[in-house]
């Protein structure tokens, strides 16, 4: 089953640092959780959204993976980025 998107987050002051460092945009981000492929949670109310994404020349697959903290009103994404090893956590 196809997780449902995620709406009307908030940004941690730690997730717009790792955006910033790791060269991901606001687009991006609200792509894969507007539109995720896979939802698992972590425990302690988190939840991570990812989906397979496009980037660099090429293009080549990656993994975007956004935690989030569902039990923060609104959601609130803690951190994010995006990976090469798209095996390892896809399921």
């Amino acid at each position: 089953m196809k997780p449902a998107p995620l709406e009307g987050y908030r940004l941690t002051d730690h997730a717009r640092q790792q955006m910033l460092h790791r060269g991901i945009s606001d687009q991006e981000l609200d792509n894969v959780l507007a539109d995720p492929e896979q939802c698992d949670e972590t425990g302690s109310g988190r939840v991570v959204y990812q989906a397979r994404i496009l980037r660099g020349s090429g293009p080549r697959t990656y993994l975007m993976r956004v935690f989030v903290d569902i039990s923060d009103d609104p959601p609130a994404v803690v951190t994010v980025y995006v990976t090469s090893r798209v095996d390892r956590y896809w399921r």
